[in-house]
């Protein structure tokens, strides 16, 4: 909650969403966890063109005057959970300077992976920052970086097409041509109204027939989580070799799947050939956004499902998509707060020390239009170095797999460096890709 000693009046109030709901059942106070200082959004873009600074800084302050949810803080009481707006205030601009930078491309992945090693407290509103690394007059990489409560994944994309209008605006001395934005808490007193009761009974019973006896798989670790430490978060990349994400998007068109479900079918053949077991229970972090009406809200809304697959008996890996496929479409029909699923029994693995769940989730974004703004050309950098420190997770780890417009698929697996090694990460990746690789490349061979 932000201190009310420094904080401007608020101007309006809600309940929590769902998704907020369900963080604060990892809420461990303002230090760490979900609502600490590392649970962050970083993503960084390309600026070419003559960039005016000073337009810029207003651009990102009508940013957070558009966006609510940038300028919320969060109050989670025991009997009292509820979320407080504030009015706009302007975040922070940061400029460096990278005239020196041998390597353009790699310095500007280094400055996202800097930013994103940092903090920002969820006190501090606005709960969005930039940063801009200079390399010269018409050359630049901007950093945006926010709280994870206050965006996803989907809100960067909105955030980066906004700021470029409201930037264009400010040069061009005219109105931003923008569509309307409802706010965050108009989503969650949405979702209060609507997905309640009979609204939710039917996908309530599908879950209730279809998770008995189900566990979230976990992984051994290589040490014991410690007990009260810090988790630091440790991100391995890669990038798919060309033939295989070309095979893979191919496969997934022939067999009737999104590319999400290939990837994930792979992902279940390599657990199964890493742990034998047959019940694969995988969670998945879906972006929430059926409603139409709040397409263009920037907020947190991804929502935590299981996605239960049995591969009992299956030999191939076409088997294994086919059964992969029908448990993606049953969760996609039954896509409910992830609060209405939970049971001690399903979430039993999360307590357990020694192993970690992985999470899985795939992005596909639409291209970005590849006008220039007012002179300023925009690109998305593609991240593909490591990382030693980055941002956190509530808990776990997490694959984020992203199919780019261009047809490349690149990944990342995030983890607690404190409890696995580096060396069983990228062992982890390879039996990925690997499973992957060997799938696409002759789907009705035997499972290795």
């Amino acid at each position: 909650m932000a201190d009310s000693a420094t904080s401007p009046a608020p101007v309006g109030r809600g309940p929590l969403s769902f998704n907020q709901e369900f963080l604060c059942m990892f809420d461990r106070g303002n230090g760490v966890g979900p609502f600490g200082p590392r649970y962050t959004l970083a993503d960084g873009w390309r600026l070419r063109g003559p960039l005016d600074t000073g337009a810029l800084r207003a651009a990102l302050a009508d940013l957070v005057a558009r966006h609510e949810a940038l300028r919320t803080s969060l109050v989670r009481g025991e009997r009292d959970r509820h979320q407080v707006v504030h009015p706009p205030s302007p975040p922070e601009l940061e400029v460096r300077d990278l005239s020196g930078a041998a390597d353009r491309d790699r310095a500007a992945q280094e400055l996202i992976n800097d930013v994103e090693a940092g903090v920002h407290r969820i006190d501090d509103l606005p709960l969005l920052r930039a940063v801009l690394g200079r390399f010269d007059d018409a050359d630049a990489a901007l950093v945006l970086n926010t709280h994870h409560t206050a965006s996803d994944g989907w809100s960067m994309q909105l955030l980066i097409r906004d700021l470029a209008e409201l930037y264009a605006a400010r040069r061009e001395d005219r109105p931003p041509r923008l569509p309307e934005a409802p706010s965050y808490t108009a989503f969650a007193e949405w979702e209060r109204e609507n997905l309640t009761g009979d609204a939710v009974a039917a996908s309530r019973e599908h879950w209730e027939k279809t998770l008995p006896g189900a566990e979230i798989l976990a992984l051994p670790a290589d040490r014991p989580r410690p007990e009260g430490e810090e988790m630091v978060a440790a991100v391995d990349r890669f990038v798919l070799d060309g033939e295989v994400a070309a095979a893979a998007l191919g496969y997934a068109k022939a067999m009737r799947c999104s590319p999400f479900m290939v990837l994930l079918a792979a992902y279940n053949a390599a657990l199964l050939r890493m742990t034998g077991v047959t019940d694969l229970v995988v969670p998945t972090i879906t972006s929430n956004r059926r409603q139409p009406r709040f397409q263009e809200t920037v907020g947190s809304f991804f929502n935590f499902l299981p996605l239960r697959t049995d591969v009992s008996g299956c030999s191939t890996f076409r088997e294994v998509t086919v059964r992969t496929r029908a448990t993606c479409l049953d969760t996609y029909a039954n896509d409910i707060p992830f609060e209405y699923i939970a049971t001690p029994e399903l979430m039993r693995q999360f307590a357990d020390p020694d192993r970690a769940v992985f999470g899985f989730q795939v992005a596909q974004f639409p291209p970005a239009p590849a006008t220039a703004h007012a002179g300023v050309r925009i690109t998305r950098i593609r991240r593909t170095l490591p990382q030693d420190v980055s941002s956190h997770i509530p808990d776990g780890a997490l694959w984020d797999l992203e199919v780019e417009p261009d047809g490349a698929i690149v990944g990342s697996l995030k983890y607690n460096s404190r409890v696995f090694d580096a060396a069983t990460i990228e062992a982890t990746v390879r039996r990925f890709t690997g499973a992957l690789r060997a799938g696409v490349a002759d789907p009705d061979a035997p499972l290795q």
